[in-house]
């Protein structure tokens, strides 16, 4: 992972020209009609910014924060404060993850207002929260297992799990489908739907020309490489080629857009930050590539390759994100021709280098990943 050297290099290269992010409970303009909001996450990562988009009769309310009262509590004062007399008449949820999508139910709800979404991410909100998107605990376990995670480390996962439909409000039963490509007014203006995949089914972004501006979520952050990982229920899933390759989307959009992420500031410096990470992940599957080599004919599981690609202590929600991450890169290598995935004699896949697969034999060995990763 990038230093603290590095970051700042990286950090230089971009523009961001909407100041200081505005408190819980206030509005900061960003461009014409559109405000920025931010609400408190209890993770790591502290906040989600959200984005309220003016209209002639209400407002568009554009993700929507986690269903937690110190978020509902801030919403009720800018209901109050902020909307100048207006009601909500749209709520727009990115994609399916609970700071994105956990309070869209209640803010329908409150307004009597449509929510928006993508199939893909609609129904997996809807899956997920009715604790069937993994196939119940047996299928977690057993990719988990075929993965190489050990018995003793199972209940890092048990812990994370079903905690969804608790930071989740139900969401309405029916939505307005957004698809790839469709055009729409928002604020009296033209917006593009542009989809991407690998940080989550069906993710959104919208791009208004007439403003020159791109609310991103969580596809294009300023600071950070956003989580691209591999899940239980699609155990084969080739989630970051499609990530990277559908940055490509992004790249006909002007370099100085102001671009509206969901985590850390608002920025300019577009194409400079698809580069940014296209190359970060480049390093990472380099790094991977050369110790699953350096294994030989052993080869490694997606356990144990984890604190190789995550290079420090991680907690136990860190560990599981990490994990799913790790089985992504070593998944787009696969895709690449660059290692194959063998199943061992004890179930366990592992990836050895192309050069080596027609030598590997059955494999048994201790799967435990190093200490590192430990909680």
């Amino acid at each position: 992972m990038p230093d603290s050297h590095d970051q700042q290099r990286l950090l230089a290269q971009l523009q961001f020209p909407c100041g200081d992010p505005p408190e819980g409970g206030a509005l900061q303009q960003v461009a014409d009609g559109v405000y920025w909001l931010r609400m408190p996450l209890p993770f790591q990562l502290n906040h989600i910014n959200l984005w309220l988009v003016e209209e002639s009769d209400g407002w568009t309310i554009v993700d929507c924060g986690i269903n937690l009262p110190d978020t509902r509590a801030h919403w009720e004062t800018i209901f109050s404060r902020e909307l100048k007399g207006k009601p909500v008449t749209r709520v727009i949820s990115t994609h399916m993850h609970p700071d994105h999508v956990g309070l869209a139910g209640w803010l329908c709800e409150r307004w009597k207002a449509p929510l928006w979404m993508t199939m893909g991410e609609f129904l997996s909100t809807l899956t997920v929260r009715a604790s069937l998107g993994e196939g119940g605990p047996e299928m977690a376990r057993a990719f988990q297992r075929m993965n190489g995670v050990p018995e003793e480390s199972l209940k890092i996962f048990e812990r994370h799990r079903n905690g969804f439909a608790a930071i989740v409000a139900p969401l309405p039963s029916s939505y307005r489908r957004l698809v790839d490509g469709e055009r729409f007014k928002l604020g009296g203006r033209n917006w593009q739907v542009i989809v991407g995949h690998g940080h989550a089914p069906e993710h959104v972004s919208l791009w208004c020309g007439q403003l020159n501006l791109l609310i991103a979520g969580d596809q294009v952050l300023p600071k950070i490489s956003t989580n691209v990982g591999v899940w239980p229920n699609v155990p084969d899933d080739n989630a970051l080629q499609w990530f990277l390759d559908d940055m490509h989307k992004f790249r006909p959009l002007p370099e100085d857009a102001l671009v509206l992420p969901s985590h850390g500031p608002p920025f300019v410096g577009l194409h400079r930050r698809l580069d940014q990470l296209v190359a970060h992940h480049d390093e990472r599957l380099h790094v991977l590539r050369a110790a699953c080599a350096a294994r030989g004919e052993l080869g490694a599981s997606g356990w144990q390759m984890t604190p190789v690609l995550f290079q420090r202590h991680l907690d136990g929600s860190q560990v599981v994100f990490a994990f799913g991450e790790t089985i992504a890169h070593m998944h787009c290598l696969q895709g690449r021709g660059e290692v194959a995935r063998v199943r061992g004699s004890d179930g366990v896949l592992r990836f050895v280098s192309t050069g080596l697969v027609s030598d590997v034999a059955p494999i048994v060995e201790d799967n435990d990943a190093p200490s590192e990763i430990g909680v």
